[in-house]
C-alpha cells in the first residue's frame, strides 16, 4: 500500500470564499472523534486523489498536529464543470476492521477477444470488502488471459484476494466475461428494431402535436 499524506488547515472561512482562493472545503470524523472541518488546497488534494482514490489510507496532519490515518468517503463535485467541491474524510481505527469498495483492474489480454473479435464484458469493476486498514489493498488484478473462448467467465470466487480480506460480494457473481460478435444478420434485425422504434415516436410525437377535433372552433369562440 501507499502511503499518502496530506497537510491541511482548521477551516476559518466560508465555502464560497475557499473555493474562490483555491481551496476545497472539507469534513473529518469517525468513532470516537470529534467532527472536524478543514481546508484543502485544491491542486494538491486532486493529485492526491488521483492517486490514492477511496481505496488508500491518506495521513492528515491538521495544523501541523500528529498526523492520523483517513479514508476520502465521499465527494462532491460540481455538477457543470467536475470539479471536487467538498470532501468527507474517515478517521480509521487501525486495530479496528473497515468496509471500503476496491476497484477491479483487468489485466493481460483475452484470446478470445483478440482472436475471436469478441466483446469484453465487465458487469462488475469494484468489490466490497472488509478488513484491517494495513491489510487495505489498493486494487485487485483480475487476469482476463484465462478467457479464449465465449463459454468462460471469471467470478467473485476466482479472484486471489489477499490474505486478512473478507469479500462482502456474492461468490458466484460473475465479473468479466467475453461477449461473442452479433451476426450480419442479428445485426439488420437490431438496426431494423432501431428503425421501427424511431418512427413509432415520430408518429406519436405528431399525434400528440394535432389538435383534437373541435379544438380550433372552441378556442375562437372563446377568443370572441
Amino acid at each position: 500500500m501507499t502511503d499518502f499524506k496530506l497537510k491541511v488547515t482548521t477551516r476559518t472561512d466560508k465555502a464560497k470564499h475557499l473555493r474562490a482562493d483555491g481551496k476545497i472545503p472539507a469534513v473529518v470524523y469517525g468513532k470516537n472523534f470529534e467532527n472536524k472541518s478543514i481546508a484543502l488546497d485544491k491542486i494538491i488534494f486532486s493529485q492526491t486523489f488521483k492517486a490514492a482514490g477511496t481505496s488508500n489510507l491518506i495521513e492528515l496532519a491538521i495544523d501541523g498536529d500528529k498526523p492520523f490515518k483517513t479514508l476520502v468517503h465521499d465527494l462532491e463535485k460540481d455538477p457543470i464543470t467536475g470539479e471536487i467541491i467538498h470532501v468527507d474524510f474517515f478517521k480509521v481505527n487501525m486495530k479496528e476492521k473497515i468496509h471500503a469498495e476496491i476497484p477491479l483492474h483487468f489485466v493481460g489480454d483475452s484470446p478470445a477477444v483478440m482472436n475471436l473479435e469478441g466483446s469484453l464484458i465487465t458487469p462488475v469493476d469494484t468489490i466490497e470488502i472488509e478488513c484491517l486498514p494495513a491489510d487495505l489493498p489498493s486494487a485487485i488484478e483480475v487476469d482476463i488471459a484465462i478467457l479464449d473462448d465465449f463459454e468462460k467467465n471469471i467470478k467473485i470466487s476466482d479472484l486471489n484476494i489477499p490474505e486478512g480480506v473478507e469479500v462482502q460480494n456474492d461468490p458466484e457473481e460473475i465479473i468479466v466475461f467475453v461477449q461473442e460478435p452479433r451476426s450480419e444478420e442479428e445485426m439488420a434485425e437490431l438496426e431494423t428494431e432501431v428503425v421501427e422504434d424511431v418512427e413509432a415516436v415520430e408518429v406519436e410525437n405528431k399525434g400528440e402535436e394535432a389538435p383534437a377535433e373541435g379544438d380550433e372552433a372552441k378556442e375562437e369562440k372563446a377568443a370572441e
